[in-house]
């Protein structure tokens, strides 16, 4: 799933998404820290996994791969 970046707090590493619909997806700190990304910018591409309960477990910028993909 993609989606671009809303919004970022570099000090809590944590955000917000827009989904390719329009619907936004707040995304918290163990999601980032999972990508090993140091920044996120408003307006960048991500790709993110979402967990069995929606919430996401895992994003990063799109052109990096997925660990487990």
């Amino acid at each position: 799933m993609q989606a671009t970046v809303r919004s970022f707090d570099p000090r809590t590493r944590s955000g917000e998404v827009l989904l390719d619909d329009g619907r936004a997806l707040a995304f918290p700190a163990r999601a980032f820290d999972a990508s090993g990304l140091r920044l996120l910018r408003l307006g960048q591409r991500v790709r993110l996994r979402l967990d069995d309960e929606g919430a996401v477990a895992f994003l990063t910028i799109s052109t990096l791969a997925d660990p487990l993909s």
